[in-house]
């Protein structure tokens, strides 16, 4: 088979993977309930983390997150293709994340996928973004001000620091996606009205003044 089509298998295959609404079949799985009734209405991690704790969060953070890295795996895996098409066919993923074909073409909002390719293509950067999105998640105890945070970073490195014109372009257009699928959330955060995780320097603010 020729690599080019090859690829494009995989880009379809990475795209199938990719669309899997872990969140909701784990929470169908454990709660015999449907997450999308609940909370935000979200499949994603921060969701069933609000609504069922940290147990099936922290397992839908490390599936969804692995859905980007494998499915970036895939170029490394059946073939000598160069680095780039990693995160090339990791981005399929992440559009079957967050338009699955599994929901009627919505899903989540690419941040946990999306940093699940850079473990396959640029660890280090993997670890530095979840770094400064734990430090802001800390600071500003809310997950959509860390997730945008953490993609700007993504951003900054990969034209500024690594310049990587390839990830330049993907880290950018999955920016885009995530402040779009935050833009609920940001009109909150406008507001004062976000909603906060259980700890951090603005919940425990919020919570001293409100006593």
């Amino acid at each position: 088979m020729h690599k080019y089509i090859l690829f494009i298998i995989l880009c379809i295959i990475a795209y199938f993977f990719g669309a899997i609404p872990f969140g909701l079949l784990i929470v169908k799985l454990f709660k015999k309930t449907d997450v999308r009734k609940y909370g935000s209405h979200s499949i994603g991690t921060t969701n069933v983390f609000r609504v069922y704790g940290f147990k099936l969060g922290f397992l839908v953070l490390v599936l969804d997150t692995l859905k980007g890295t494998i499915s970036a795996s895939l170029p490394m895996i059946f073939d000598n293709y160069p680095h780039y098409y990693v995160i090339i066919c990791g981005f399929f993923a992440v559009i079957g994340h967050t338009f699955s074909i599994f929901l009627n073409f919505r899903g989540g909002k690419a941040v946990a996928t999306g940093s699940g390719i850079l473990l396959a293509y640029e660890p280090k950067l993997f670890v530095l973004t979840w770094t400064v999105f734990l430090i802001t998640l800390f600071l500003f105890s809310a997950v959509s001000i860390a997730s945008i945070v953490g993609f700007i970073f993504v951003n900054l490195m990969a034209f500024f620091i690594l310049k990587d014109h390839i990830l330049s372009i993907i880290a950018f257009i999955l920016l885009i996606v995530v402040i779009y699928r935050h833009r609920e959330n940001i009109l909150r955060i406008k507001k004062g009205q976000e909603n906060l995780v259980p700890f951090g320097l603005v919940y425990w603010y919020k919570n001293k003044k409100d006593k």
